[in-house]
């Protein structure tokens, strides 16, 4: 099991930050684009290699982010079209997303198996979120994941004020 907490900078320009371990140790580094069109973070490991690209889909009615990790593999972030509570729904993931996805409080499945647990600290300046992931091959995928989806909160945040 890995134990991973994420913690943005207030004010980082084009939104650079550090994933640690449960130690305090860096783990991962991200790297927002300075300028919103299109909009994408990059994530390294450690050593500096690439592992992720997120990026914002510039021509949609509602926010999507395309996914694509190091590896090949890919997935899709997409809100749906809602008067109540905010409803996102992940494409090409061939994982289950159970919980409360707007309070970032949820588990990862795959095949009926918890893989991680999200889940938001609150009462924090900034977004802190613990990651746990019970199947370390599925780290990367995670991380990207929660980096995503923050994301896509942070622009509904802003939309309404």
């Amino acid at each position: 099991m890995a134990t991973f907490q994420i913690k943005e900078k207030m004010f980082s320009l084009g939104g650079k930050f550090t994933i640690t371990d449960q130690t305090g140790l860096p783990c991962y580094h991200v790297e927002g684009s300075l300028f919103p069109l299109p909009k994408t973070f990059k994530v390294f490991d450690e050593e500096g290699h690439l592992i992720s690209q997120i990026e914002k889909k510039v021509l949609s009615f509602l926010p999507k982010f395309n996914v694509t990790l190091a590896n090949g593999n890919h997935f899709t972030i997409k809100k749906d079209f809602s008067f109540l509570k905010p409803h996102y729904t992940i494409e090409d993931l061939d994982m289950e997303v159970k919980g409360n996805f707007w309070d970032m409080d949820f588990q990862l499945l795959k095949d009926n198996q918890v893989i991680a647990n999200i889940s938001q600290q609150w009462f924090r300046m900034t977004s802190t979120y613990q990651v746990e992931v019970y199947n370390e091959t599925y780290n990367d995928l995670t991380i990207s994941l929660v980096i995503a989806i923050d994301y896509v909160k942070e622009l509904e945040k802003n939309a309404s004020n």
